[in-house]
């Protein structure tokens, strides 16, 4: 499989109608569909999840409160995204550490999306139930919003805050606790809106820390070779173009438009498998152009 792509089980043709369209800075990016296999394609985020790197793994070094901080507020910023999506929101469905993968510039972004359902019904639940505050405790035990409670009632927060993370300044961590708390609230509507009140919250403690959604401490040089699957797949002569205007085909490929729509015009097949197509039907990929768009705008301030 290319180094650059990883597929996830489990995709009806509605959530590929509805994720060729969703694009945030912070979602992983669908790539294209095996509608064989009822499979999504994404984007391959070569650092690994966020459950390796507070479980350090492969040496990797503990994550600082500030890198910590900036974290929880790419993901607050994703799914208040998706839950705002219109006509209906998109809830995930299975928020865990696992499921937060970090990009070749240590930005985080929120994948597997392929078990994320539309929800029909206005009284949304803003947060789907991550128990576990690891980010600011480390610690993955049962009742761990019971502990962080007693703790701060007691007015020892500090003794239970992941000291791997630096010197986590009180005010910070306080704040952090109480809003986690409140996420955690497992009655029906009594959770906080994500991209209400705790947004407002969350926007205060990146600001209070010198930190912006997107932004890393990690220093990554930009690389001029563009990701293979921004990579024109109907030019297969040593030549790399980059797509300007993606579709999906029913073959679950995505191919740039005007090539696609060429070969359709004398074949019927898929040009990757050479199998019959169902039919000629093409899907803009919205999703991957806006992440062309972004990688190529990188690239050009970068060159200034």
């Amino acid at each position: 499989m290319n180094s650059d792509i990883i597929v996830v089980p489990g995709a009806s043709l509605l959530q590929v109608a509805v994720l060729s369209r969703v694009r945030h800075p912070n979602l992983i990016t669908l790539i294209g569909a095996c509608p064989d296999d009822f499979a999504l394609v994404y984007e391959f985020l070569p650092n690994g999840s966020l459950e390796d790197w507070l479980l350090c793994k492969k040496n990797m070094p503990p994550l600082t409160w500030k890198v910590r901080t900036r974290i929880i507020g790419e993901i607050c910023s994703a799914l208040a995204f998706i839950h705002s999506h219109k006509p209906y929101p998109i809830v995930h469905g299975d928020l865990n550490l696992g499921n937060i993968l970090i990009d070749a510039n240590f930005v985080s972004k929120l994948g597997d999306l392929g078990i994320c359902h539309l929800h029909r019904q206005p009284d949304l639940p803003t947060n789907n139930l991550q128990r576990h505050l690891r980010l600011l405790t480390g610690r993955s035990q049962q009742q761990i919003g019971e502990i962080v409670e007693e703790a701060m009632e007691k007015g020892n927060l500090h003794s239970i805050i992941d000291a791997s993370a630096g010197d986590w300044p009180f005010t910070q961590a306080n704040k952090m606790a109480h809003l986690g708390l409140r996420c955690i609230n497992l009655s029906w509507g009594r959770q906080p809106e994500l991209a209400g009140e705790v947004w407002v919250v969350v926007d205060q403690l990146m600001k209070a820390t010198c930190l912006t959604t997107g932004s890393s401490q990690f220093a990554s040089p930009s690389d001029a070779t563009p990701p293979s699957h921004f990579i024109h797949l109907c030019l297969m002569h040593g030549e790399q173009e980059v797509m300007s205007d993606p579709h999906m085909a029913e073959d679950g490929f995505t191919y740039e438009a005007e090539a696609i729509r060429g070969w359709l015009d004398g074949a019927d097949t898929s040009p990757m498998t050479n199998l019959r197509l169902a039919s000629r039907k093409l899907t803009p990929n919205k999703a991957l152009r806006s992440a062309i768009l972004e990688w190529q705008q990188q690239q050009h301030q970068h060159q200034r």
